[in-house]
């Protein structure tokens, strides 16, 4: 069965065709999959739910393809400001989880681009059971329309920073957000989407020329090479120097400003000589770091720095005259890690 939610406009008009039918109803049905229907946000969950499709196209169409519905298998919601978070269930027994979030410029969603990760980063609870498979573009895009479904109200913002490694599965992830922006569909600006990734070099060099307009961030965790390795094994095939190199080429030529992420782990990279070694790095580009306060995964060793540290981090790089911000911790009161619902579902699966 065809994920529609796989296709693009110009693959839909092509299936039409081959089902025998206008061209002009594949812009109908494109908009179905993504655009409010009776039951509120999210797309039709049903075919028949394609009111201006004739019911001989509906019928062609449900003997041959698939909504790609995604279900959630759990959904944990914060008390405390409505985060919610969700682990969703694929076909072939894979889990993924998103994050859907409230803020005052409106609805933001943190998808997953991958089952599992093969990046190994120490600090992280997603890979820890290694890379899986890659989601396909209809898996990532259902995360966000399932969120729809389940909370009632639109998203407007998207950050690729869930389970994986994005241009570890650059391809889809093109596909992707192709499909966000296409005016037929959901019609999200891309200046709505971040991309984030831990450092993969090509995909940095190739992400500017294809998607300029797209926000980047960079999981950097570290002011040099002995650190960052000791954390994220990418570093030892794409160092530093090169690592910032790229970076550097990235914003002149798309003049935008890159998002550094750095998890603060408390006696390993939060120190001030770390601060006044990050900001000497990154001094003369165009970016801003993001401080994330380590979430503590028990498998790893590691723990998280205080606040009051976080503060003078963050100070003593803004008087370097690097932009810094901590950022605001939502859903403090669910699973803090992002992999943590994923991980504990595996492992409960190979117990069974």
């Amino acid at each position: 069965m065809i994920n529609l939610k796989d296709l693009q406009l110009q693959e839909v008009e092509k299936l039409i065709k081959e089902l025998g039918e206008p061209k002009f109803r594949a812009k109908q049905v494109f908009g179905w999959l993504y655009r409010d229907s009776t039951e509120g946000p999210g797309g039709v969950t049903d075919f028949d739910q394609m009111t201006n499709v004739p019911k001989v196209l509906r019928k062609k169409l449900k003997e041959q393809a698939s909504l790609g519905i995604l279900a959630p298998l759990q959904v944990q919601v914060s008390k405390l400001d409505g985060t919610r978070k969700y682990l969703f269930g694929l076909e072939d027994g894979n889990a993924i989880e998103s994050v859907f979030m409230k803020y005052k410029y409106g609805n933001s969603i943190c998808v997953s681009s991958q089952a599992g990760c093969r990046m190994g980063c120490r600090f992280c609870a997603s890979g820890m059971d290694g890379l899986r498979r890659n989601l396909t573009p209809g898996e990532i895009i259902g995360q966000l329309l399932a969120a729809e479904r389940d909370t009632g109200e639109k998203i407007n913002h998207v950050v690729v920073m869930g389970t994986g490694e994005p241009f570890d599965n650059y391809e889809n992830l093109s596909s992707f957000l192709r499909l966000l922006h296409a005016p037929e569909g959901l019609n999200l600006s891309y200046r709505n989407i971040t991309v984030s990734t831990c450092g993969i070099v090509p995909g940095i060099k190739d992400f500017g020329v294809d998607f300029p307009q797209v926000n980047l961030a960079i999981s950097l965790h570290a002011p040099n090479d002995e650190i960052r390795s000791s954390m994220m094994p990418v570093s030892r095939a794409y160092p530093m120097d090169q690592l910032l190199d790229a970076c550097r080429e990235y914003t002149k030529k798309t003049s935008r400003r890159i998002t550094f992420e750095y998890t603060l782990v408390k006696g390993v990279n939060d120190q001030p000589h770390h601060g006044e070694e990050l900001a000497e790095k990154l001094r003369g580009m165009l970016c801003h770091v993001n401080l994330i306060p380590l979430n503590t995964v028990k498998e790893s060793g590691l723990h998280t720095t205080e606040r009051k540290d976080a503060e003078h981090f963050r100070d003593l790089l803004e008087t370097k005259g690097i932009p810094a911000t901590i950022r605001r911790e939502l859903g403090d009161d669910i699973d803090g890690a992002c992999g943590q619902l994923r991980l504990a579902n595996c492992r409960k699966c190979r117990k069974e």
